[in-house]
C-alpha cells in the first residue's frame, strides 16, 4: 500500500474542518478529490504531503511517516510559483542542485524531463516567455524530476482557458502512463476528474468527510462524450447535490 490515512481529523481554532477521514491509495493510482469549495480539499492534500499536521490520525506511505524533507513528495500547485529569473531548465535543476545531485545526473534527468512534458525546445525560455500551459508543464517536470514516489496536484490546470486545460489533461496522463507516480490531484471539475482518475473521492460536509468513492473504468483514453462517461459524471453531480 504506498498511502494510508487513518482517522485523519483536523481543527483550525477549535473549528472542526475534516472529519476523521479513512483512505487507502495504492502505488501508482491516481485518485482525485472533488467537493465544493471550502471543504477541506486542500488541507486534506497540504496533511498529506506533510505540509501541516492532522489534529487527530495518521498519514503513511509504505508504512512511514510523512517527511516532506526526505524528497518521496511532488508538489503541483495552481500557481505555478517558478523562479522568474531562471529559465525552464533552471527552474527543474533548482530541486535537483538542492538535494545534492551530481552535475552529471541533473542533466540527465533535466534533459529527460524536458522532454517528457515536450519542452526541450524551450529550456532556455523564462518563465515570462512561456504560455500558461508551459509553466505548468515545466512545474509537472520540476516536480517529478527527483523522483518523488508521490506526486500531490493542487487544481494545477484550474486557471487554463478550456481548451488548454484538455491538452494539458492529456498531457499528464501520458507522463502518468510513463512513469506511474501515484497522483492524488485535487480538483472541482467534475469532468476533469472522471476524465484522469481509477478513483474518485467525494469530500462533502463541514467538517468534511468521505462521502462516497467512485470507481472509475481503467479503460484509457476516456470519451468524454461517452455515455459511461456521462453516466459517471452524473454520478458524481447527483452525490454532490445530494451532500449540499
Amino acid at each position: 500500500m504506498a498511502l494510508l490515512l487513518t482517522g485523519v481529523g483536523k481543527q483550525f481554532n477549535g473549528l472542526q474542518v475534516l472529519s476523521e477521514l479513512n483512505l487507502a491509495v495504492k502505488k501508482g493510482e491516481f485518485v482525485c478529490l472533488v467537493g465544493p469549495s471550502g471543504c477541506g480539499k486542500t488541507t486534506l492534500l497540504r496533511i498529506i504531503g506533510g505540509l501541516d499536521q492532522p489534529t487527530v490520525g495518521t498519514v503513511r506511505m509504505d508504512g512511514e511517516k510523512i517527511d516532506p524533507a526526505k524528497g518521496d513528495i511532488g508538489f503541483v500547485f495552481q500557481e505555478n510559483s517558478l523562479f522568474p529569473w531562471l529559465t525552464a531548465r533552471g527552474n527543474v535543476e533548482f530541486g535537483l542542485r538542492a538535494r545534492g545531485f551530481s552535475s552529471r545526473e541533473i542533466e540527465k534527468r533535466v534533459d529527460y524531463y524536458l522532454e517528457l512534458v515536450g519542452l526541450s525546445e524551450f529550456a532556455g525560455f523564462y518563465p515570462a516567455q512561456l504560455s500558461g500551459g508551459m509553466k505548468q508543464r515545466v512545474g509537472i517536470a520540476r516536480a517529478m524530476a527527483y523522483g518523488p514516489k508521490l506526486l500531490l496536484m493542487d487544481e494545477p490546470f484550474a486557471a487554463l482557458d478550456a481548451q488548454t486545460r484538455e491538452m494539458m489533461q492529456q498531457e499528464l496522463l501520458c507522463v502518468w502512463s510513463k512513469e506511474k507516480k501515484t497522483v492524488v490531484f485535487v480538483t472541482h471539475s467534475i469532468e476533469e476528474a472522471v476524465f484522469l482518475a481509477d478513483r474518485v473521492v467525494v469530500l462533502l460536509g463541514q467538517p468534511a468527510m468521505i462521502r462516497n468513492i467512485v470507481n472509475v473504468p481503467d479503460t484509457r483514453p476516456r470519451r468524454r462524450t461517452s455515455e459511461d462517461f456521462n453516466r459517471l459524471r452524473q454520478k458524481i453531480l447527483f452525490l454532490l447535490e445530494e451532500g449540499s
